[in-house]
């Protein structure tokens, strides 16, 4: 095991091993290290560990010390005349004539060299410049071509995703992607939505491509011939992340593809071609133990947890039922069947046709008076009250009795 720290010289830039040398360094701490172009000044992006030793390049080069405020002092300067370097280069790049995009300058700990990053379509001849920048800043002059991703690195900026690039944030390399991580993602081919500010394809295309591959080892290709479990059919839709496919039944050719999982389809034919000679579909009761659950509560479009039984009781909530409606045609719920209770007698009223004149003089009923005092209705009143208006006569209600 080997004990190192992590320092990392610019926001972004790519980080590098050193050793300790027994110091105890806390992360976010400026440090002065010793590089191949003398000492520099870093950040500390990662604190005392131990790594395998097939895991650094040995010999690692020390920690001189740890930064000071003198240090801190000189770092600042040496920015302030990185802003002033970058303006007298663009005036000399322009009264040169040469075919440059300057993109940022870099100072040496020590002022003593000045490296110039650029971005150019071909080769440059920039052998005047150069001598024209030493004799003006009389210190070692380097001009470095980059690409456009580096580019991006140093400047910075935010993506299409609204954060910052990722490339300037924790991306220590650029890792290789290509158009066909697109395909694999079922992503658009247009480059304006697959490609970053740099104008190269998306970084962020890198971070899912294992999970797709994944993925689509399970899934059968576009225009297979499988076997679900209502019969036989074609592939027209393949959904990777969700692994789904949409079936068009050869049963069913005028009825839209039936979605099912990838776990309850059997591939006959993998990829578009003839279909298989001599096949015979299996028995239907074989296609059905194909059948689950999960796939049966995506086609009919309920809700995780939800069963057939408690999308019945919704309905018979919303719909009601026809011996709870109220009087009028109306459900519990205030809404009015499609009858209206038009031209339909309500149960209610159909009962003054049952009192007739010979109950209400029945000497049972007037034997009954302490019904009355109990506060309990008699039958007279009983009937009195849906009794028609013009029926009624004079007399209480008594005009039974002639």
């Amino acid at each position: 095991m080997t004990e190192i720290i992590s320092v990392r010289f610019r926001p972004g830039g790519k980080q590098y091993y050193f050793d300790p040398m027994g110091l105890t360094v806390a992360e976010g701490q400026g440090v002065i290290v010793e590089t191949g172009k003398g000492l520099e000044y870093g950040t500390c992006v990662r604190r005392n560990a131990q790594v395998e030793d097939e895991s650094v390049v040995q010999p690692l080069r020390p920690v001189v010390r740890l930064a000071t405020e003198k240090d801190e002092k000189q770092v600042r300067d040496n920015r302030g005349r990185e802003k002033e370097a970058l303006r007298i280069c663009q005036q000399l790049v322009e009264r040169h004539g040469l075919d440059m995009k300057l993109v940022q300058v870099e100072y040496s700990f020590d002022g003593g060299k000045i490296i110039f990053f650029f971005t150019s379509d071909g080769r440059v001849d920039f052998r005047a410049l150069v001598k024209d920048l030493a004799g003006i800043f009389r210190a070692r002059i380097e001009l470095r071509q980059i690409g456009v991703r580096d580019e991006a690195r140093m400047l910075g900026g935010f993506g299409i995703c609204g954060k910052p690039f990722c490339c300037s944030q924790f991306l220590n390399e650029f890792q290789p992607v290509s158009i066909k991580m697109a395909k694999t993602q079922n992503l658009s081919l247009n480059p304006t939505k697959i490609s970053g500010t740099c104008g190269r394809l998306m970084c962020c295309l890198k971070y899912e491509q294992g999970a797709y591959e994944d993925a689509v080892k399970r899934c059968p290709k576009q225009e297979s011939f499988v076997e679900c479990p209502d019969g036989a059919g074609t592939v027209s839709a393949v959904n990777v992340l969700k692994e789904q496919v949409k079936v068009r039944l050869e049963d069913a050719t005028d009825q839209p593809p039936k979605p099912y999982l990838t776990s309850e389809i059997r591939v006959v034919r993998s990829g578009k071609g003839k279909r298989p000679e001599g096949y015979i579909a299996p028995p239907r009761a074989e296609l059905e133990q194909l059948r689950t659950e999960e796939g049966e509560r995506i086609r009919s479009g309920r809700k995780a947890g939800e069963s057939p039984a408690d999308l019945g009781e919704v309905l018979d909530r919303y719909l009601g039922d026809g011996s709870q409606r109220q009087p009028g045609g109306q459900r519990p719920g205030g809404r009015r069947s499609r009858s209206g209770g038009q031209g339909q007698p309500q149960p209610k009223a159909q009962q003054p046709k049952q009192a007739q004149p010979h109950q209400k003089s029945s000497p049972k009923k007037e034997a009954q008076p302490g019904e009355a005092k109990s506060g309990q209705p008699q039958g007279q009143n009983h009937k009195r009250r849906y009794r028609p208006h013009h029926r009624r006569k004079s007399g209480g209600g008594q005009g039974g009795q002639q």
